[in-house]
């Protein structure tokens, strides 16, 4: 049973490396930062989140996200979520926030993070963390835009002993109906309490993204959350939850569980994911 399980999480790994089809910000907050998976490490996310207004909210669960750090300083992201529609059909917001609700394969997301200065003593991380989104979601039935679309970030991080402070902002680039192109960005500080927990907040800030979102208008939020490790650094438990402060009235949640493994060479390596289990 033991071998079985093994070589299901093998395959399934190799199959999300391996298929061009093969998520979101830095888990489980907005906000993301410039470090990139260690080489020859990767990272395994199980998640749902939820993303909603007056108008409209949308989820992603549950949704897988798988981090390879293919190269020293260089990883490689990638984000299957089943989606999720609810659109309130709330006369006041028409058109926008109209039709039924549906569930279904959201638009995959793909991605490079970039570190290109390390960080120091007095000097910050900074990197890169581009996404392309592939259009797989149903477009009509409101799972996918319907188009290719981009991000674009900017991010810096600093640590000082259990304190960690990141941000940075990028721009959407949403060439499709309904979309608009829109910039983001945001700031957080957290830090390390103890041995089991981590907890930090975060402004986060985004444009209008057009009568075909949720998001029909800008907003600022206010996001609280943090890990639980069950086993440190291999397992964790990630949670997050957020109102906006300003702008358009917006929650955000967060929940998923978290695995990192690696440090060797072989494809062996991947099993290394079932000691967790």
């Amino acid at each position: 049973m033991r071998s079985r399980l093994r070589m299901f999480l093998a395959a399934t790994v190799w199959a999300m490396i391996l298929v061009p089809a093969a998520a979101f910000a830095g888990p489980p907050f907005q906000t993301d930062d410039p470090e990139p998976v260690d080489f020859r490490h990767y990272e395994l996310y199980v998640f749902g989140n939820s993303d909603g207004t007056g108008v409209a909210t949308a989820t992603s669960a549950p949704a897988v996200e798988f981090n390879w750090g293919v190269v020293p300083n260089v990883q490689l992201h990638f984000v299957i979520p089943l989606a999720g529609s609810f659109p309130s059909n709330n006369p006041n917001f028409l058109p926008a926030g109209s039709g039924p609700t549906a569930f279904g394969l959201g638009d995959i997301e793909t991605g490079v993070k970039f570190r290109f200065i390390k960080e120091t003593k007095h000097r910050p991380m900074v990197g890169t963390f581009t996404m392309f989104e592939i259009p797989s979601g149903n477009a009509a039935k409101g799972l996918g835009v319907g188009k290719g679309w981009a991000k674009l970030p900017v991010w810096v991080q600093k640590s000082f002993g259990p304190w960690t402070t990141y941000g940075g902002a990028g721009e959407t680039i949403v060439p499709a109906t309904g979309y608009r192109d829109f910039t983001y960005g945001g700031w957080l500080l957290q830090r390390d309490i103890g041995k089991k927990l981590t907890f930090g907040a975060e402004v986060f800030s985004h444009g209008a993204e057009g009568v075909a979102t949720a998001q029909t208008g800008s907003a600022t939020l206010l996001d609280a959350g943090g890990y639980y490790y069950f086993r440190n650094p291999g397992f964790q438990l990630l949670f997050c939850y957020g109102h906006s402060i300003a702008g358009q009235a917006e929650n955000y949640a967060y929940l998923g569980f978290y695995w990192t493994w690696g440090n060797n060479s072989s494809p062996t390596a991947f099993l290394n994911l079932a000691q967790h289990f």
